[in-house]
């Protein structure tokens, strides 16, 4: 999987990183005293993470626990996220991580004890808040390597007015399925229709994987969260968002789903330029893109908002509760 892993020496000899190291496949081990020595220093293109992607396994340190923006997620409680992982082994076509890193190479933060310690601060001074996995990578995707899900649920077992949302496009579920579901645990999916998803969602899995493991975990009791985010307006998108929704009912009862955030493809000044630079031929047409009220680049307002309210319509017709369906950085 990766041609250099960067191991930071006060790791080395631990239990857990020796249990990353035997799983994984890599040409070079090298260690080093501090990942943010090596990595960004050097712009990397992003495109090298299809055939040059190194991994750094290192401590957090600094700011481990960030307030969400607004409109980040469901209601009016303090939503936080923090921080486990840096890039995705994903390529989505529109992730604003090919413009917020200077290299695409990954890194997996080990000390998983001392995020903890960060949680349960911030919610100890902020009761009842919020806690997202899944920011700046994918919270499941490679969850049977890093193995820290078990540590992340024994401390929301024990913390129940804390909640813990874990974000993916992955239907890697396995870390989750011998663990006990928790009601203040979701598992969110981003879901996009099968073809879209095909398109721009390059690596991650298939829509048609992403809801069996949906159904996977619903089945077992687990609560989930969908995120139609980012909707791409595309020829006959009401049609392909229709059919999306009715697959995803066959599912699961969609009045049985914990949240839905809705929210249409954008981009910051920089992650747009990358992307024009990465994908010049994306299906993300953006020849209608303006400056919206945040600097990002969007759909023109009436476009967006027809394309929201007709998915909000979509979903309460297959059952969703009107009250669980937020729009995401609107």
């Amino acid at each position: 999987m990766f041609n250099k892993v960067f191991v930071e020496k006060d790791l080395v000899n631990k239990s857990h990183t020796q249990d990353v190291l035997k799983k994984i496949r890599f040409n070079e081990l090298i260690t080093i005293d501090r990942y943010d020595n090596i990595f960004e220093k050097v712009k990397k293109p992003y495109l090298q993470k299809r055939d040059n992607l190194n991994l750094f396994l290192a401590k957090k340190r600094g700011e481990i626990v960030k307030e969400a923006p607004d409109a980040y997620g469901l209601g009016k409680e303090k939503h936080f996220y923090f921080i486990h992982a840096y890039n995705c082994i994903y390529e989505c076509e529109y992730c604003y991580l090919q413009g917020y890193f200077n290299s695409p190479d990954i890194v997996w933060f080990l000390n998983h004890d001392e995020i903890i310690k960060k949680i349960d601060g911030t919610s100890k001074t902020h009761p009842n808040s919020w806690f997202h996995a899944g920011e700046f990578s994918d919270s499941l995707a490679v969850s049977h390597f890093t193995n820290e899900i078990p540590t992340y649920h024994e401390y929301f077992k024990g913390n129940s007015t804390a909640k813990l949302e874990l974000r993916t496009k992955s239907s890697n579920t396995r870390a989750l399925e011998s663990l006990e579901p928790l009601s203040n645990l979701f598992v969110t999916f981003s879901l996009s229709p099968k073809e879209v998803a095909k398109s721009i969602d390059k690596k991650a899995s298939p829509i048609k994987q992403r809801l069996k493991a949906i159904k996977r975990l619903h089945l077992l009791g687990f609560k989930i969260g969908i995120h139609l985010d980012p909707i791409v307006i595309e020829n006959c998108w009401e049609k392909s968002y229709q059919e999306l929704i009715e697959d995803l009912s066959n599912h699961i009862p969609i009045s049985e789903i914990s949240f839905i955030s809705i929210g249409v493809v954008r981009f910051t000044k920089d992650v747009f330029l990358q992307f024009s630079k990465n994908y010049p031929s994306s299906n993300i047409r953006t020849s209608t893109f303006v400056k919206s009220f945040d600097n990002k680049f969007r759909y023109p307002k009436p476009i967006r908002s027809n394309a929201l309210r007709l998915v909000r319509e979509l979903l309460t017709h297959y059952g969703a509760n009107p009250t669980n369906i937020y729009e995401c950085m609107e």
